[in-house]
């Protein structure tokens, strides 16, 4: 891992090796964020409060090579605490925009997968999430959630095997399909 130099710097203090790794990290976070929070307001203020939070107790990471894992780990438990203080999902047209670059897909096909995915249980959500939109590895995935891999292995099965049933297997350019 080429950060894990920067990481080390980061965790014991250098406020300029945070600052680079969460510059480095702050797009793909705030689409995590958004996928989770549905919205640009609260999206951003996870990301805030994630990083303050990351950066207040970046001292606790053990393993430099799991930064990321556990900055991923403190924004899904941000997102979850926002998510439980409204208790709604608010769809707008920046939804739709901000899940996907590609423009080739049809907003319709986004909404449809959203709906599909905000459907699911927070477990299942969490690995569709991480997996196909993150890109991170089961193993990842494990270390974020605090399960063994083969949970997840189930979880994602079991969620694929959801999103089949609502969305009919739809597959999207530049994104695994759901198989």
């Amino acid at each position: 891992m080429k950060d894990l130099s920067i990481i080390k710097k980061a965790i014991s203090g250098n406020e300029e090796a945070f600052e680079t790794l969460v510059k480095k990290e702050s797009e793909k976070l705030y689409k995590t964020a958004f996928l989770y929070v549905r919205n640009k307001e609260d999206a951003l203020d996870v990301l805030q409060e994630t990083i303050y939070k990351a950066f207040i107790s970046i001292d606790q990471v053990k393993q430099p090579q799991f930064f990321y894992t556990w900055l991923t780990k403190i924004l899904i438990r941000t997102a979850y605490d926002v998510i439980n203080k409204r208790k709604k999902v608010v769809f707008d047209e920046e939804l739709i925009r901000n899940i996907s670059d590609d423009s080739y897909v049809d907003a319709e096909e986004k909404m449809d997968m959203l709906n599909a995915i905000s459907a699911l249980s927070k477990h299942y959500q969490t690995v569709i999430i991480l997996f196909y939109y993150h890109g991170f590895t089961i193993d990842e995935i494990a270390e974020t959630m605090g399960k063994p891999a083969n949970t997840i292995k189930t979880y994602l099965r079991r969620a694929k095997m959801e999103l089949k049933k609502s969305i009919g297997g739809m597959n999207y350019h530049g994104q695994r399909a759901f198989t």
